[in-house]
């Protein structure tokens, strides 16, 4: 059995070997007096014998792999979508699935698989957000966001530990992203309003680049009522009171070294319903109660802007948290007991490095983190303060070839060491091995290309969630680790603006650790080692047709999920799927360059999912099953062509007034639950002024 003492100095040492190799071999290229790339006046390199090969970054920073499935939301898509929260991010994606119909509540599903299941980074940073089941497992401002990848199914081993069912990385912008050419200092400042929650959003930010120093500093505030869903009913417990802000300061040398320093923290503080994600009181307990979540998220990276060769080095320190604090009342009197507060964190980071060789790249390096999760609560009578630990140490290697025109190859694997204390302090070390293999080949080059990918991952034992943890708890033999295995497979045609993609997919996991309290008639010998065996699996559809001035496009995702073989549910699902069925969604618009006009308009269709009306054998427990909805949005864009500084917008969302439930959001299943219902018909306009 480890102690904290020993895992901290096994992953010091880990870090500090990979540190001194890495300053060896720096020193080598130095003394063979190797130099790095020269540039032209564009940024592009010259033709001295390197290159700056490209890439897109992956969850934890790792360079997408060839052969699987790649959902990229860009900085145009961004812009053009200018989304509020994470459905509208996710707005045309239908394999990515967010429920919730507020920000604080939102939790997203690829391929049906919760987010908890994926290696989920920020800036790089992994994200440990498992904190309240009532609350979203990520809250975010797309607004500080730059752009988002997903890799869904199977994730190379660079992407980090923990990729049961893939990766998704988010990234926030940088003072260069919005810097206009030929400028060295900028900023912006825009404001919104919405006419059903008459809600308004205001952000401000400054940046500049001065001598190889770059910083950003960005903050926005929102704040609004109660909105109201398309069949005239207030949905209280769902105003806005939300702050975000961004900080970012950087330091490029003239040889291409780059320091960055980032903070982001988003802070939602308003009244919610008792059960923050649906409609459901017991006794005495207050229709609302006030919900305080913070998450914040600090990121050191040193990187090299003109890798040579074999030359190509990443190094990410991090941490991150989120807190939930909200108070407890008594069920039969409806006194406040005491405030519960539940936090999670990691300390985590990774240092490796990218060789290039002749047929593509290899990278290779270590990663660890550091996670807690912890429950504060000071009740006179019966007070709680539950923690649970865990820490990994990892070695991973991933190959990128292209050994012919017409193939492209990914593979590689991981080793990891895990430890886990539990909140009775029983300690449990485990470790595993990790493996994944995709390939592209074209059928008919530049036209039809056929792609597959397959891994099995291993992932130690996850931490429970904080209002979940039990003091009493006896972990026995320990918790078992948790591993999967991902099937992908699909075809993909592109010819004269038209690409037309279909796919399958299949996620595997077994011994996915789902605690519960240990309330009667529980044994809270067993709850705290409870799992589940879980399988989503299903196919997607997409056809579309860009051109210079515009795009349409359409998708479709059947995705259906078992828990223990039987259909899933988003309470024995939680925080491993939610049923979702068939969701269309379509896209598109069109740019009047003359003109400084841009419109669009896009369409969600949840087709009936009765995949949910089962019997369960119990009178008392009826289930439902999901309802069809169809929802349509609108927006103008306008820059004048004589004041390209000032952007204004007028969007309509749920055109046709649609009373409906988003298809991932918890309980609609179950007779009796009384899940939110999306906002009704509303008008938002938005003003962005640059200077």
């Amino acid at each position: 059995m480890a102690s904290t003492f020993h895992r901290a100095l096994f992953v010091s040492t880990a870090l500090a070997l990979l540190a001194s190799a890495s300053h060896g071999y720096a020193q080598a290229l130095d003394e063979d007096d190797q130099v790095l790339p020269v540039v032209d006046d564009a940024g592009l390199p010259a033709d001295d014998g390197s290159t700056l090969l490209p890439q897109l970054d992956v969850g934890a920073g790792a360079e997408s792999s060839a052969g699987t499935n790649l959902i990229t939301v860009t900085q145009d898509d961004l812009e053009r979508n200018q989304p509020t929260d994470l459905q509208e991010v996710f707005s045309g994606e239908p394999a990515i699935a967010v429920g919730g119909a507020i920000s604080g509540t939102q939790k997203i599903y690829v391929n049906g698989v919760d987010e908890n299941n994926l290696a989920v980074t920020v800036d790089g940073s992994r994200q440990n957000n498992k904190v309240f089941h009532h609350n979203g497992t990520y809250l975010l401002d797309p607004a500080l966001l730059k752009a988002v990848t997903v890799q869904p199914g199977v994730a190379p081993a660079d992407a980090g530990p923990g990729a049961l069912a893939g990766s998704m990385g988010f990234e926030t912008v940088d003072a260069i992203d919005l810097l206009e050419p030929g400028r060295d200092f900028g900023g912006f400042v825009t404001g919104t309003y919405d006419t059903d929650s008459e809600t308004y959003k205001t952000g401000l930010s400054l940046y500049g680049i001065k001598d190889g120093f770059e910083y950003l500093g960005y903050i926005n505030y929102a704040n609004g009522g109660n909105f109201t869903a398309g069949n005239g009913v207030e949905m209280v417990g769902t105003g806005t009171d939300l702050i975000s802000g961004l900080g970012k300061v950087a330091y490029e040398t003239v040889t291409g070294h780059r320091f960055e320093l980032s903070h982001e923290q988003v802070r939602d503080d308003e009244l919610r319903p008792y059960r923050a994600n649906f409609y459901l009181n017991v006794g005495a307990e207050p229709v609302l109660r006030q919900y305080a979540l913070d998450r914040q998220n600090t990121v050191f990276t040193y990187t090299t802007v003109a890798p040579a060769g074999l030359w190509d080095p990443k190094i990410v320190l991090a941490y991150s948290r989120t807190q939930v604090e909200t108070p407890v009342y008594n069920r039969s009197t409806g006194d406040i007991l005491a405030p519960a507060i539940g936090a999670t964190s990691s300390f985590n980071g990774k240092i490796e490095n990218r060789f290039a060789i002749d047929l593509g790249t290899i990278t290779a390096g270590v990663d660890f983190f550091n996670d807690s999760a912890k429950l504060d609560y000071a009740d006179a009578a019966f007070p709680e303060f539950p923690r649970e630990h865990s820490s990994n140490v990892g070695a991973y290697a991933q190959a990128r070839l292209d050994p012919t025109d017409r193939v492209r190859l990914s593979f590689g694997g991981r080793v990891d060491h895990h430890w886990f204390t539990g909140a009775d302090d029983s300690d449990f070390t485990n470790a595993g091995v990790s493996a994944n293999a995709s390939a592209e080949y074209d059928l008919v080059p530049d036209f039809l290309t056929a792609k597959a990918g397959v891994s099995r991952v291993w992932a130690g034992v996850p931490l429970a969630e904080n209002f979940i943890q039990n003091p009493a708890w006896d972990y026995g033999d320990g918790p078992l680790p948790v591993t999967s295995v991902n099937l992908t497979a699909g075809l993909e045609m592109r010819y004269e603006g038209w690409t037309v993609e279909a796919g399958v997919f299949q996620s595997d996991i077994e011994n996915a650790r789902s605690p519960a309290y240990g309330r009667s008639p529980y044994d809270p010998a067993t709850t705290a080692n409870r799992t589940f065996d879980m399988r989503s699996w299903g196919w997607e559809l997409g056809v579309g047709y860009d051109w210079d001035a515009g795009f349409v496009r359409a998708k479709y995702a059947d995705v259906s999920a078992d828990v223990d073989g039987m259909p899933a549910d988003s309470e024995i699902g939680r925080y491993l799927t939610t049923p979702l069925g068939g969701i269309i969604m379509v896209t598109a618009g069109y740019r009047f360059h003359d003109l400084g006009l841009t419109v669009g308009a896009d369409a969600e269709f949840g087709l009936e999912n009765s995949r949910t009306a089962i019997d369960t054998g119990d009178p008392d427990d009826v289930r439902l099953p999901l309802p069809s909805y169809e929802v349509f949005n609108a927006f103008v864009e306008y820059t004048p062509p004589k004041m390209e500084n000032l952007t204004l917008r007028a969007e309509v969302r749920n055109i046709f007034n649609e009373a409906y439930t988003s298809r991932a959001s918890y309980g609609q299943e179950f007779d009796g639950v009384v899940p939110h219902l999306e906002p009704g018909r509303t008008f938002r306009f938005n003003a962005r002024l640059k200077f």
